[in-house]
């Protein structure tokens, strides 16, 4: 899939948890994980924008588009 998500770069980053993070944006952990291995085949706009807030950056931290060859 063309579209990478760095979500553990970011939590790494900012020294978080998942459970922590899960938490803090009313999330369950097994979500949270499913989108943090890029599992997930959407995501909403509310999640994406406590994600950012929470971790202080811009949802093309999060998420990042890669062309397939």
């Amino acid at each position: 899939m063309p579209i990478i998500v760095n979500l553990d770069v970011m939590m790494a980053k900012r020294k978080i948890s998942l459970g922590e993070l899960a938490e803090r944006i009313d999330l369950t952990p097994a979500n949270l994980s499913i989108l943090k291995t890029g599992k997930a085949k959407a995501i909403r706009f509310s999640t994406l924008e406590a994600i950012c807030k929470e971790l202080d950056c811009q949802p093309g931290d999060i998420l990042e588009y890669r062309v397939e060859e």
